[in-house]
């Protein structure tokens, strides 16, 4: 006689297809119908559709110049799914969509594997509630894709070197980490675990059978063959075409980009401590179960257990590496998400049912569906000063109470879970009510927020004024209005000075005055001086940006003062 769903569910192979379903539909819930969204994500999707304009693959390119800020990989994945597609919006985000499914799937398979069937579901819930994983899962950055070549590492290892010996998924973690390298450089700490466990092995706490084998060079030959899928083909173009630009290019992503910036941080400075303070906000609620967790986690440690000396020792050697340098931002340390899950997942089972966690799961989402709710009225209520604002600053024609709807319709599934929670179902409130956000946010989100955050509205506007025959030159633009623009369209660098890019625009423009337009951001006419262009060719506001849209003779007195 087949089994009723609910009897289904009460089974461990029910709960983890209930787990992965959902975090399908979390992860995935808004694919599709959104823009890239500054600051990071149309910079990616530029880059990755030139590659598939332009063909060429090895040299990426923002604009004309070269972008050697990042390895490529994370690129041409998106470009590979927009060719198989033929969609933007699909394409740009598919790869973060992907890779926190996978995080979620590995999380639960290693809880399974080293503690138990039912480890394994709450250590694999436990990621998917954490608000920072699926926030960043819900962007189209490098770090989702990097967190899952990282915990694909973690996952190879543990299997490797606790449940096995097993020399393929050692072979296996090694790609991995490969392929975090070319994904972003920072790609070697997974390999991080292998000190932990050297320890414990030359401690005598842990057999050596893991390393004493002449198949352990697979691994390093493996993270060698990964990262040369990138590294020698662009090497040999390098040497085959070595002009400046193909030069510094190489000199840039191998040296600049990674070591240099590692020791010299240039942006977002932040004090060594910041990634606590990451950890005890972005990480909820699942670091709220620490103290709960902590005595069990703290016995195994001391018993040296190597199910949790791996995951915690990787986890404290990527918080220490990432605070070391200055510049900091909260998702560095996102691959340590998955191995404090995994360490928790042994507690967890005993813990789940107490009163005081179950206390807290009720708190914290009857806490956020409360401020939630509170705020949306607030937002409604009172004078839409500050919707209004917001929404002027990005260039949004939305109605003014449309954020405030948003945060209401938002807060909706937190106050069910919320009663569910109080009702005495606390772990079915607390999924129901974080799934449910994340799911109004990812459907609901994108027609309030997505002309506001994207230009494609501010370059339609545009493609309408100057006609289907015209030609577009930009000047202080950024990726997005690139990425954007219907017309025909000229840029002058991204890099370049803006008085060299005006500059260089005006000559342009001059060579076809009849039908050359430039779109130029307003700070660049501060070269102007007081020579500024008539007031009424303002544009429009984008991104928190004025632009100016200039026909031909109209800056004919700043040219004077710019050359």
């Amino acid at each position: 006689m087949p089994l009723s769903i609910s009897t289904y569910l009460r089974t461990p192979r029910g709960q983890a297809a209930l787990l992965m379903a959902t975090a399908t539909v979390v992860l995935g819930a808004g694919l599709g119908l959104r823009d890239p969204w500054p600051a990071d994500e149309p910079r990616f999707a530029l880059v990755a559709s030139q590659m598939v304009d332009s063909g060429n693959w090895l040299f990426p390119r923002r604009g004309g110049e070269l972008y050697a800020d990042k390895p490529p990989l994370f690129m041409w994945i998106q470009a590979a799914l927009l060719q198989l597609t033929g969609n933007l919006r699909i394409a740009f985000l598919l790869p973060s969509v992907l890779s926190g499914i996978a995080c979620v799937w590995m999380t639960y398979d290693l809880g399974r594997r080293l503690w138990s069937k039912q480890a394994g579901i709450y250590a694999g819930w436990a990621l998917l509630l954490a608000v920072q994983f699926t926030l960043q899962m819900k962007r189209a950055q490098i770090d989702p894709l990097l967190l899952a070549w990282v915990t694909l590492a973690h996952y190879g290892l543990i299997r490797h070197i606790v449940r096995g010996p097993d020399w393929r998924m050692w072979t296996v973690a090694w790609f991995a980490a490969g392929l975090g390298v070319i994904t972003k450089g920072v790609g070697v700490i997974a390999l991080f675990m292998l000190v932990p466990a050297l320890a414990l092995t030359f401690s005598r706490k842990m057999s050596a059978s893991w390393i004493g084998d002449r198949r352990a060079w697979l691994g390093p030959l493996a993270l060698l063959v990964a990262i040369g899928i990138w590294l020698i083909p662009m090497l040999i173009a390098v040497w085959i075409h070595p002009t400046q630009e193909n030069l510094e290019y190489a000199r840039n992503i191998l040296f600049r980009q990674t070591i240099q910036r590692y020791g010299n941080s240039w942006h977002h400075f932040q004090a060594p401590w910041y990634f606590l303070v990451v950890i005890a906000t972005s990480w909820l609620p699942t670091i709220a179960l620490l103290p709960w967790a902590g005595p069990s986690l703290y016995k195994g440690l001391c018993r040296f257990d190597e199910r949790l000396w791996l995951p915690v020792g990787s986890l404290a050697l990527i918080v220490l590496f990432f605070s070391v340098p200055a510049g900091k931002r909260d998702m560095y340390i996102l691959p340590g998400l998955p191995m404090l899950c995994l360490a928790l997942a042994a507690s967890l089972p005993d813990i789940v049912g107490r009163v005081g966690v179950r206390r807290l799961a009720t708190a914290f989402v009857s806490l956020l569906g409360t401020a939630t709710a509170t705020l949306g009225i607030w937002m409604l209520a009172s004078n839409p000063r500050f919707e209004v604002k917001l929404l002027t600053e990005r260039g949004s024609s939305e109605d003014s109470h449309s954020i405030a709807i948003l945060v209401l319709l938002a807060s909706l599934p937190l106050l069910v879970g919320a009663a569910l929670s109080l009702s005495g179902s606390a772990w079915k409130g607390l999924l129901t009510g974080m799934s449910g956000f994340w799911v109004v946010y990812g459907f609901a989100g994108p027609s309030v927020l997505n002309e506001a955050s994207s230009s494609r509205g501010l370059m339609e506007q545009v493609s309408t004024r100057i006609g289907p025959s015209a030609q577009l030159g930009l000047v202080g633009w950024r990726e997005q209005q690139l990425l954007m623009s219907q017309s025909a369209t000229a840029e002058f660098g991204f890099n370049r000075p803006a008085r060299q890019q005006l500059a260089t625009a005006l000559s342009w423009q001059q060579e076809r005055q009849d039908v050359r337009w430039l779109l130029i951001e307003g700070s660049v006419l501060e070269n102007c001086g007081d020579r500024r262009p008539d007031p009424s060719l303002q544009f429009g506001v984008a991104n928190r940006r004025t632009w100016w849209l200039i026909p031909a003779g109209a800056l004919s007195t700043c040219e004077t003062s710019i050359r």
